[in-house]
């Protein structure tokens, strides 16, 4: 059986995207493999929430992954920051790493600039957390995105270096998860390509909202002026909208619309009303397993409880190892 790691920032509520292009293959893997599920809270100090909104933002995706279907029984489903382990062998890891490889990822360069103003050293060393959050469970295989290919071949670059610096071969190279069919990509309602925070509220369908808030959002979706003529090949606005319905409607009603637009007979407002709804016949009952589970402590203590038990075992034994080998070895 195969070991996977994944996490998520605990930076505001899961949308379609989140769901379709992660969440939903987790609930494959975790029938399939030993994985590793987590929510790094760490990882979203860099951008200095409060308090109160970090434990709510934690609380809320805690409580959405149970709700979506992700079984603490079937996977370790835990907290980072539950985990002390992760944070003494990112000391370690620093170490090793260097300021110019650190300079050249394509995330800080990012991060650079569209955050002047709050570069700090977490967003430099990033890379050398979220190796060590892979490391310390000896994951086998990350599912990562394009723009995360970097930071998979960082980990590979960090645990060959500590292999070699130690001369040991403690750490394997974890591979990209190859999931099985088609990578799905949900569109956005903005036509700026695939559903993201970072592309503003109006581009995301988010499972924690009213229903008039996503019929809205739905109805002022990026469209184009319609077809001209029969059989006109769709916008990549339009395309968007056909993409998303494929995803959470019937087969019929899709080809239903895609005839009109063939036809030119296409009215957009149609189109976005039957996607409004086919949307809220799928997001509501997952959106009152959130409700349910955000009011039940119980469940959300137990569920991270048992998470931080198996994430712990793991972590706790590579760090003990780890200083085994870095030479740190007790006189008492």
């Amino acid at each position: 059986m195969s070991r996977v790691v994944s996490g998520i920032r605990p930076t505001g509520k899961l949308h379609l995207g989140n769901y379709f292009g992660a969440v939903k293959s987790f609930l494959k893997m975790q029938e399939e493999d030993d994985c590793f599920f987590f929510i790094a809270d760490i990882h979203s100090l860099t951008t200095h929430p409060t308090p109160e909104n970090l434990h709510n933002n934690v609380q809320q995706v805690l409580a959405e992954h149970l709700a979506m279907g992700v079984d603490p029984a079937k996977c370790a489903l835990f907290v980072q920051s539950d985990v002390p382990a992760i944070s003494e062998l990112y000391t370690y890891m620093n170490m090793n790493a260097y300021l110019g490889e650190l300079q050249r990822s394509a995330s800080f360069k990012e991060k650079i600039r569209t955050q002047p103003d709050n570069v700090n050293a977490g967003l430099l060393t990033y890379p050398v957390l979220m190796a060590v959050d892979i490391l310390a469970h000896h994951a086998d295989f990350v599912p990562v995105g394009k723009d995360q290919q970097q930071h998979l071949e960082m980990t590979r670059q960090f645990g060959n270096r500590f292999n070699s610096l130690f001369k040991t071969e403690y750490f394997t190279e974890p591979q990209a998860y190859s999931a099985t069919g088609n990578l799905v990509k949900v569109p956005g309602l903005t036509g700026q390509g695939k559903m993201s925070k970072s592309a503003g509220d109006a581009d995301t369908i988010v499972f924690d909202e009213e229903d008039k808030v996503i019929h809205k959002k739905i109805m002022r979706a990026v469209t184009d002026s319609g077809p001209t003529a029969p059989d006109q090949e769709k916008s990549q606005e339009v395309q968007n909208l056909f993409n998303l319905m494929a995803l959470v409607s019937t087969s019929d009603v899709v080809d239903y619309f895609d005839s009109l637009h063939q036809k030119a007979q296409i009215r957009y407002g149609d189109l976005k009303k039957q996607l409004s709804e086919d949307v809220l016949k799928f997001v509501t009952p997952i959106r009152e397993k959130i409700d349910h589970y955000k009011n039940d402590k119980k469940a959300l203590s137990e569920a991270a409880q048992l998470g931080a038990a198996k994430a712990n075992d793991s972590a706790n034994k590579t760090l003990q190892e780890v200083r085994e080998i870095i030479g740190f070895r007790k006189f008492y």
